[in-house]
């Protein structure tokens, strides 16, 4: 068929005019606008959509989405120092090996007698995780971080009974924003601010809201989006639980080679997102969530996402691997259920415990050295360069560290200088201040050509 009205997309299941008329016939609809007679009319569109004509070749479809991707500029082409929740890391090509079989990468739902060695993979992908983070319980991925951590503040809610969050570390406010739309209906998120001098949790202004005895939840972010380690993490868990709340707590997990997890500074909950470990950042995305807790009936009973076990078969030394506590899920409960499972991102599960396999405690001690040790040089580097500080003196930082510009010229108009030398990053916090991230595929020289741009335009 030729014409447009006639036109039958190959892709398009069911578009073959008799085939619909066929369909409508046999539920006793007239047309297909039956379907939207609910729809006020007041904001419905009442034309056409418009788009581009119709591409009719897969040559043609091609070609066009080649050109639309050489529009991109991949982090791998540029010197990028960008980070705020993802992170330039080597990828193994063991993990792009696995995690692009088959049977993985086209995977989606099912049960173990048919999907048994991508419910194992996930299952090592949690036992690795717990072993990182010292717990038992540990999620197969959520969306991504922001979600998870979402998700841990609703739990938190749950066992508590309260509906008022603190967040007592600096917070990245794409980050706080989704966490305010998805724990709205049940919570209220109280940003505590931090001491402007050091950048850590003002103890003393927690306390003070906590005495109100609503807390629900403390939440901290280690590090936090200033990129410090709070070295009040540990009072933090004090306060919360004084307060009758829980200590949520949102990690990087790639830190845990190098500083201690969550749980051993008193967090019932960790929660962030695994992208760190193995996941190309892929353009922004690339991201992935965990949850972890101890095994206690009232922390397992919240989670809404799935678990993933090992059991015992009927055949003598044969084990298998499917779902822990189903009927807590909404695959179970249906409308009835305290969260929805949603969409999970399992292949980076996937990809992260290939990750993980490889480095091993060793490698992730490595890393998190390597990457504490750039941090440091990049800090004292660039507070070298006139016309930058870097605050927050000693405090420790991994990875993301925070710069103020004196010279008059904003933020914005350096990180688009930076940008026409080739190099990406200074990502705008305040008018003259910037957050810009280093990790292990920064070099020394990387981190001098940083410097030497900024001495030319910050002159």
């Amino acid at each position: 068929m030729t014409s447009s009205e006639n036109f039958v997309h190959p892709y398009i299941p069911n578009s073959v005019p008799s085939v619909r008329q066929a369909m409508l016939d046999e539920i006793g609809a007239a047309s297909i606008e039956d379907f939207y007679a609910d729809i006020p009319a007041g904001i419905r569109l009442h034309r056409p959509l418009d788009l581009p004509a119709p591409l009719r070749s897969e040559a043609e479809l091609t070609r066009h989405m080649e050109e639309l991707l050489a529009r991109n500029t991949s982090t791998r082409q540029v010197l990028s120092f960008l980070g705020s929740g993802c992170y330039p890391h080597h990828v193994p090509a063991v993990v792009d090996e696995v995690v692009n079989r088959g049977e993985f990468l086209t995977a989606y739902a099912g049960e173990p007698y048919e999907d048994h060695g991508r419910f194992q993979a996930l299952w090592e992908y949690q036992s690795m995780m717990a072993e990182l983070l010292d717990v038992e319980v540990v999620n197969v991925p959520v969306y991504d971080g922001f979600q998870a951590t979402g998700t841990a503040l609703r739990m938190a809610g749950r066992v508590t009974g309260r509906r008022r969050v603190l967040v007592a570390t600096a917070i990245d406010a794409d980050k706080l924003s989704r966490i305010r739309d998805y724990v709205r209906p049940d919570h209220d998120i109280t940003v505590v601010p931090v001491d402007p001098e050091t950048g850590s949790a003002d103890l003393d202004a927690l306390h003070r809201e906590l005495a109100a005895g609503d807390t629900a939840a403390v939440y901290a972010d280690a590090p936090s989006a200033l990129g410090i380690v709070d070295s009040s993490l540990p009072r933090l868990a004090e306060l919360a639980h004084g307060a009758g709340a829980l200590y949520v707590v949102g990690c990087n997990p790639l830190t845990l080679g190098v500083l201690a997890p969550p749980s051993a500074y008193g967090a019932d909950i960790a929660c962030g997102d695994i992208q760190p470990l193995g996941i190309h950042q892929s353009f922004g995305g690339g991201n992935a969530g965990f949850i972890a807790t101890r095994d206690e009936e009232r922390l397992v009973a919240e989670y809404p996402s799935r678990l993933f076990g090992l059991a015992p078969t009927s055949v003598e030394g044969e084990y298998g691997f499917g779902d822990v506590a189903h009927e807590r899920t909404s695959f179970a409960l249906r409308e009835e259920g305290k969260e929805w499972v949603g969409t999970a991102a399992a292949l980076h599960g996937i990809g992260a415990g290939v990750y993980l396999a490889l480095m091993g405690p060793q490698g992730m001690r490595e890393i998190g050295d390597t990457i504490l040790a750039h941090t440091a040089y990049a800090r004292q580097r660039l507070a070298q360069v006139p016309g930058i500080e870097v605050p927050y003196g000693d405090a420790l930082h991994f990875a993301d560290f925070t710069v103020r510009y004196t010279g008059g010229r904003t933020a914005a108009e350096i990180r688009a200088d930076l940008k026409e030398r080739g190099i990406y990053g200074s990502v705008p916090t305040g008018e003259h201040e910037a957050a810009f991230c280093v990790t292990e595929v920064h070099s020394k020289a990387d981190i001098d050509r940083l410097a030497a741009a900024l001495e030319e335009i910050v002159k």
